[in-house]
């Protein structure tokens, strides 16, 4: 993998904040072995589900999202997460038209975003790994 950069969670956005949240539902690095041509291999984010038969591309680099959903963008992948990791992380998630917040400490955090699924995405990614979060330069607009 490559070098990780330090963002500020309130502008996460892309596939750079669909890594953060899958490091926040605590997907693990998995082992990419070289290719066939003997380079290429490292390590990928990938979900605790994944198969210890799962097999790589036989050739080239696979890139830092290779596992990733579009939770920030897409709502067949986003919606569930909301309604399940609002209440799995302990968080009172309350959802607005482009904002989203959350309890911490007693406190309330909250984030806005030009749609509500960034803003979500955000807010759980600041209750389980704070203001700010290293992710891979490759997936920096």
């Amino acid at each position: 993998m490559n070098q990780l950069i330090e963002v500020k969670t309130a502008e996460l956005e892309g596939a750079a904040l669909d890594w953060a949240v899958a490091k926040a539902l605590e997907w693990t690095m998995a082992r990419v072995p070289n290719d066939i041509d003997g380079q290429n291999g490292g390590e990928v984010l990938a979900p605790p589900d994944i198969s210890h038969d799962f097999k790589f591309p036989q050739r080239g680099a696979v890139p830092a999202g290779f596992f990733l959903h579009r939770w920030s963008s897409d709502w067949s992948r986003g919606g569930p997460l909301i309604a399940e990791r609002g209440k799995s992380i302990g968080m009172e998630l309350r959802i607005s038209e482009r904002s989203a917040s959350f309890l911490q400490s007693g406190m309330r955090v909250g984030y806005t975003a030009s749609s509500v699924l960034i803003a979500a995405c955000r807010a759980i990614v600041a209750a389980k790994l704070g203001e700010t979060v290293a992710v891979p330069a490759e997936l920096l607009p």
